[in-house]
């Protein structure tokens, strides 16, 4: 299994690893900050840089299907290092934190709509979270202002865990309907918006909601007779 050091520190731009196994363009590390896909967030990119001093290209970063760790995809023309060369993983840090500016803003989505989470999506520009609703009107003008008030307050979000057993106790802490949060391993891992929002979650977030920026409500979708999707975007582009 892979050490996930973005677990406890996503600002972690680089880090040593050995490399453990190499099958085809997939690669993996003993330890590593690429972030994995999964929960709506994209797969970390960015470079390794081996014992030549030359670099590859990881062009993304998922879960093994077959449960060797986190896969480390090359691009094609990639020559992969040896198994047990050392090597340091280096992320794509504009990109990851788009990411975690835009999952960040989501929590804060989470609290201001009463709703189970049936889907979403995240991405560099804009994102989108899916609502189980029925006969609610959402206004998007409200949200954008209540969503920029909570950014404005500058709230701390931190991680913590809790054990399986806690975490059962406590149902009304998921909010997502169609993926429910890993358990079996012992430990769940929450995140905290500060006074705002608190629910299980395994993605990259900033460490406050100042950092998030400006944004706004682009669309409010029907998607069905219970679902109502919400878009948003950074206002005035993508930087905070």
């Amino acid at each position: 299994m892979t050490e996930e050091l973005f677990r406890e520190d996503a600002y972690l731009t680089h880090c040593e690893a050995r490399v453990v196994m190499v099958d085809g363009q997939s690669l993996f590390l003993d330890r590593t900050i690429f972030y994995p896909e999964g929960g709506g967030q994209p797969g970390d990119t960015g470079n390794l840089l081996l014992p030549d001093g030359s670099r590859i290209n990881i062009i993304n970063t998922r879960k093994d299907p077959e449960g060797r760790g986190i896969c480390h995809v090359l691009e094609v023309e990639a020559i992969a290092p040896a198994e047990g060369d050392m090597v340091t993983a280096e992320i794509d840090w504009d990109r990851r934190h788009k990411h975690m500016r835009m999952h960040s803003c989501l929590h804060l989505l989470c609290s201001l709509v009463e709703g189970g989470v049936t889907g979403g999506s995240i991405s560099q520009e804009k994102s989108r979270l899916d609502f189980d609703l029925q006969d609610t009107s959402l206004d998007k003008e409200f949200l954008t202002r209540e969503l920029n008030r909570l950014i404005e307050e500058d709230h701390a979000l931190a991680s913590k865990w809790i054990s399986d057993d806690e975490l059962a106790q406590q149902p009304d802490l998921v909010r997502t309907m169609s993926v429910k949060p890993p358990s079996g391993e012992g430990r769940v891992r929450l995140m905290e918006v500060e006074g705002v929002d608190l629910q299980p979650c395994g993605g990259t977030h900033v460490r406050s909601t100042a950092e998030i920026g400006a944004v706004r409500v682009s669309k409010i979708e029907n998607k069905g007779k219970h679902n109502r999707r919400i878009n948003i975007l950074f206002e005035g582009g993508i930087s905070p």
